[in-house]
């Protein structure tokens, strides 16, 4: 097992963590989380030996192999596929043995040990992991200094799952990867048998695969078990217990009801409401979360908006002969909040390029209103940054109507201290310049705001802000981003790109992450284990079909009762707000109308609270 006992760092005057204590034994998965900055990349640092503690112990047995992600490789020509198996590197010792050696004997030993460590299988498995990180079999021979930046983080990452490990450190595994690819990673990690630790800002990603959460604060830590949500809830529970915090917990959730009761509204979409409502309910448990953030972002709302503010009909896009989508036809309409699906490659950048004015459709029309200004984020916009100004002097110069305190003001609620704006952009982290590049972007006022993969590098306390900004904004949003937490937040509608085509997606964000882990199992080799895993699986899923059925027709039957509800209520208030009938109709008669028209209200009321608790009961079945 993994063992910290009473471990202590101190940089200078600064303690960053202090008595931390923590046992991670082989199946474990342990989270380490908290905000940017407070230590947890240290302290994978110290478990590797490449930090000394100043006091205390990282114990584990000599024997155990540690695998870790490598987060900047100097670019090299390693064809990707090696430099994935270069991974396992007691695999590669014997190679090498086996390449120096000529005495017959030792050769049929080594010959021995490399079967052992699955030598000739070792080609397959890497490719394999190439597979589900979403690299295609045409691009694994290239040199990994041909790839992108964010493709050599997945290339480190594959090598890392190639190493056999006994303990496997992760940090920041899901940057740069689609959902897909996500999804992929879950299921390895999840069959993973050694001791791991994970640093990773994707609240659903941890739901899935970590067993306990090490929450690093304050100069100190705190072991909680269980999953990312059941951490929330205990520390949610400990801080609404602190007196001090239960004003602005209140109104926190105050602030999110207004989302819950915009939404229950909505019965003629009720899987849509239903999966809102979820995601609006784990909001509430957050909330006492929030309410010690050191965020206050929000994005500034347009003026004017245009209706539509979009047209696509017949779209043909892609790059000279290369064409990626055809026939694209929708409609962009003010307050909008679309998430765009698909695989890595399918398309989903190729269509916001086109959005915001970077790629000229190759056929087709698409018509812009005239206040259909765009709010465009992608990672590159990072990279764009002028790294020798400071964040003040690059918002001061966009916005110079802006006093300097102002200026501090809003960048301070954005996470900046009044030191950090004035340092250079380049010595800012990955997280920090995504911060400044949206607070640029939060500042515009545009009608419709594009974002491509905004999450990558946030904190989970930036990541929650990001999703109560965008809730309140009132322009229209178009999102590519492998953050469910986040897509399940602000989401109404779903397109999908695939096969070369972009429809409406009919369900939910639940319904696509299950259809594709069916598709990945299809996929994968199987074995009896597996096969008779799934039997199971599908015998389950038919054990508890007719209890969702069952639900499902009681929710029908409510929206019906509660459409015929409000039209009736509808039909007694038009009557009660005509003067005529204060005129004319007598008291008796009126005393039974305005009676009616209570007990209308109170039947549609209580119809509603009936529709929430089925609806809860049907979530709670399908997860």
């Amino acid at each position: 097992m993994l063992r910290l006992t009473d471990l202590t760092f101190e940089r200078g005057d600064d303690v960053l963590f202090s008595s931390l204590d923590g046992v991670v034994y082989p199946g474990q998965r342990m989270a380490v989380v908290g905000r940017n900055g407070i230590g947890k990349s240290t302290l994978f640092k110290l478990v590797l030996g490449e930090l000394e503690s100043s006091r205390g112990s990282v114990e584990f047995p000599e024997d155990w192999r540690v695998g870790y992600m490598a987060q900047e490789v100097e670019a090299n020509e390693r064809p990707a596929l090696d430099y994935v198996i270069d991974g396992d590197r007691e695999l590669r010792h014997v190679e090498a043995q086996i390449a120096e050696t000529e005495d017959a004997e030792k050769l049929a030993n080594l010959y021995s040990r490399y079967e052992d460590l699955g030598g000739y299988q070792a080609s397959a498995k890497a490719g394999e992991i190439l597979n589900g990180l979403g690299f295609d079999d045409q691009v694994v021979h290239q040199p990994y200094a041909s790839f992108s930046g964010g493709w050599r983080i997945r290339l480190n990452l594959a090598q890392a799952l190639m190493c056999p490990s006994d303990l496997l450190l992760l940090d920041e595994p899901t940057n740069h990867l689609d959902l897909e690819a996500i999804l992929w990673l879950e299921g390895w990690l999840n069959r993973f048998p050694g001791a791991m630790l994970i640093i990773a800002h994707d609240r659903a990603f941890l739901d899935s695969t970590a067993t306990s959460v090490m929450h690093l604060a304050g100069n100190g830590g705190k072991l909680y078990k269980g999953n990312y949500s059941a951490f929330e809830r205990q520390r949610a529970g400990e801080l609404e217990r602190q007196q001090a915090m239960a004003a602005k917990h209140q109104a926190q959730v105050q602030h999110i009801q207004q989302f819950v009761d915009r939404f229950r509204a909505k019965a003629s979409k009720a899987k849509q409401v239903q999966s809102r409502i979820k995601a609006l309910e784990r909001m509430q448990t957050q909330a006492a979360l929030h309410v010690d953030s050191d965020y206050r972002v929000n994005f500034s709302n347009p003026e004017k908006v245009s209706n539509p503010l979009f047209s696509f009909r017949d779209l043909v896009l892609g790059y000279e002969d290369n064409t990626v989508l055809r026939q694209v036809s929708q409609t962009i309409l003010p307050g909008a909040r679309i998430g765009v699906l698909g695989a890595n490659g399918a398309g989903k950048s190729t269509l916001l390029k086109a959005l915001v004015g970077d790629l000229r459709p190759l056929d087709g029309t698409m018509e812009k209103g005239q206040h259909a200004e765009i709010g465009y984020f992608a990672q590159h916009q990072l990279e764009s940054l002028d790294i020798r100004n400071s964040a003040y002097e690059t918002f001061i110069e966009i916005h110079p109507a802006m006093t300097p305190q102002q200026c501090r003001d809003y960048l301070g609620g954005w996470g900046f201290s009044l030191q950090m704006i004035e340092r250079p952009i380049s010595s800012l982290s990955g997280g920090e310049k995504a911060r400044l590049v949206l607070s640029l972007l939060a500042a515009e006022q545009p009608a419709i705001l594009v974002l491509d993969e905004p999450t990558n590098h946030l904190d989970l306390d930036m990541r929650d802000a990001l999703a109560l900004a965008l809730q309140a904004y009132s322009g229209a949003v178009i999102i590519v981003a492998h953050d469910r937490n986040l897509l399940e937040k602000i989401v109404d509608e779903f397109w999908l790109i695939e096969n070369g085509s972009l429809t409406t997606y009919r369900g939910d964000l639940d319904d696509y992450t299950e259809s594709r882990q069916q598709q990945a199992d299809l996929a994968a080799p199987t074995s009896k284990n597996a096969v008779n895993s799934r039997k199971r699986q599908r015998q389950e899923r038919a054990a508890a079909r007719k209890s969702e059925q069952d639900l499902r027709k009681t929710i029908k039957q409510l929206e019906r009762d509660i459409e015929q509800g409000t039209a009736t209520l509808k039909s007694l208030e038009a009557t009660l707000a005509d003067k005529e009938t204060y005129a004319q109709m007598p008291a008796d008669d009126l005393n039974a109308l305005l009676t009616e028209a209570a007990a209308a209200r109170k039947n549609i009321e209580a119809l509603e609270e009936a529709w929430l608790s089925v609806s809860s009961k049907l979530e709670a079945e399908l997860t």
